[in-house]
């Protein structure tokens, strides 16, 4: 029996995973955790093989959490699973451990799968993934890698720069005409991408690797 975690700050998705999981005789489901700390939390508390985690998550993100679960157990099997495609974002996570990476869009079959082939210690990208992170691999060959991270979008360089000019976030809001919760979204999207614990470790990165050009 292989015992699952899971760890997503929607409940809607946890719910929607346990549902793809129940019937699978050879997994079961022994706990959930609403965020990286309750997960840290709950997860040395009971037998655990492999990890099914969110990236995008309020307080410590997918990236951070990852690594202080395999501190706490180098024997835990981690898939991230998420609704990102970047490819330097994917392979962000795996660096930091992560055994597999699948699409939050993925199918019944590609989930089952994961949490098989990590269980037994290899390595799982979904096949969507793998493509990304392939491409990647040959389009880099020819270019050269001025920064660590992942590319930074149009609008969360907009954010970021009025971050920098110690904007607040409704002054943010109201410059860029979007909402107070978008500007948390891309604020939220940056620190993950950056493996920033806070806005202040996310203004430092972005001076250091000129992240805004």
């Amino acid at each position: 029996m292989i015992h699952v975690f899971i760890v997503d700050d929607h409940k809607m998705v946890i719910d929607g995973m346990k549902l793809l999981l129940k019937d699978e005789a050879t997994i079961k489901v022994v706990g959930t955790a609403l965020n990286g700390e309750e997960g840290l939390v709950e997860i040395p508390k009971q037998p655990v093989d492999v990890v099914l985690l969110d990236i995008n998550m309020p307080g410590m993100n997918g990236i951070e959490t990852c690594k202080e679960l395999l501190k706490l157990n180098p024997d835990l099997k981690i898939v991230a699973i998420s609704m990102h495609k970047e490819s330097s974002l994917i392979k962000l996570m795996l660096n930091n451990g992560a055994k597999g990476y699948v699409l939050k869009n993925a199918g019944q079959d590609e989930v089952i799968d994961a949490i098989k082939t990590v269980n037994e210690g290899k390595m799982y990208l979904d096949d969507t993934v793998n493509e990304i992170v392939l491409n990647s691999v040959l389009k880099n060959g020819s270019e050269k890698v001025t920064s660590p991270f992942p590319t930074l979008s149009r609008r969360e360089k907009d954010v970021l720069k009025l971050i920098l000019d110690e904007c607040t976030t409704q002054e943010i809001a109201d410059k860029l005409f979007i909402s107070f919760g978008t500007v948390e979204t891309h604020r939220r999207n940056m620190l993950i991408k950056t493996g920033a614990r806070n806005t202040a470790g996310l203004v430092r990165t972005a001076i250091e690797y000129d992240l805004t050009k």
